[in-house]
């Protein structure tokens, strides 16, 4: 969610809104629609700080320490954050679905999107590696699982028994099957073996100029982790509203 999130207009909970009859958010875009998962959680939290210290804590700033600590508490790094982000009054959508990287891009244009934001391809494989955790649609891996060629077999056959050729779009398979709930270096791993749910996700290791990283993840996961951890911190001070810009939104749904 916050990688959805600073990619379109940097770290300002712009994601977070939802639609109204003359507002139009982020939430409905290609890459977000029944995609994005979680949002009663950043609710929850905000309510409760809205108890404790109103109009004090952002939704940016809820969103930037959410995915640390979620990350933390599933095994993974933690990482030193800047708090003071204030909260977007407005949304994009038709930035969120042209900005934001999709499940079908090849190795290039996966360098090219991060570049865009300043970060290296090096720094793009690292936070990749957040696949580690999380789900995804059906309807963004079945092109792969039926039609690629480099993918392993019976991956792609236990894949299929919850995705059909047709239908069943919003079934759900983790993107990574070996530990779905552990942020570890699996992740590289499955892709040393084809193992890669996504096609973006396979482009990382399919011969190209990313492998070297890929098998050195795979090794090693230490230094995925200070890797991963290094790019969020630069992912979390991505162009942030501070001082009189932008608001501290009591609701994160929407803007005071």
């Amino acid at each position: 969610m916050q990688f959805q999130d600073w990619f379109v207009n940097g770290c300002d909970a712009s994601v977070l809104l939802d639609d109204t009859a003359n507002f139009t958010g982020e939430k409905t875009a290609g890459p977000n629609n029944n995609s994005l998962r979680g949002f009663e959680v950043i609710d929850s939290i905000k309510s409760q700080l809205e108890t404790s210290c109103p109009g004090v804590v952002s939704c940016a700033d809820i969103l930037t320490v959410a995915a640390r600590d979620g990350v933390a508490a599933l095994g993974g790094p933690s990482w030193n954050i800047l708090l003071g982000r204030r909260d977007s009054t407005t949304a994009s959508l038709s930035a969120a679905n042209s900005n934001i990287p999709g499940p079908g891009l090849n190795l290039n244009a996966l360098i090219s999107a991060l570049a865009n934001k300043g970060f290296t391809a090096t720094e793009m494989v690292a936070l990749s590696g957040g696949h580690t955790i999380g789900q995804a649609r059906c309807l963004l891996f079945r092109n792969r699982i039926y039609n690629e060629a480099n993918i392993n077999a019976s991956f792609a056959a236990a894949v299929k028994a919850n995705c059909p050729r047709s239908g069943g779009d919003n079934n759900l398979s983790p993107l990574d099957t070996t530990s779905p709930i552990s942020f570890d270096n699996a992740y590289f791993r499955n892709l040393q073996t084809q193992k890669g749910l996504l096609h973006s996700d396979q482009q990382l290791f399919s011969g190209g100029s990313t492998n070297a990283q890929v098998n050195t993840y795979s090794s090693n996961s230490a230094t995925f982790f200070t890797d991963f951890a290094n790019a969020m911190v630069k992912m979390d001070n991505l162009s942030p509203l501070t001082g009189t810009n932008g608001q501290i939104r009591t609701n994160c749904r929407k803007t005071n």
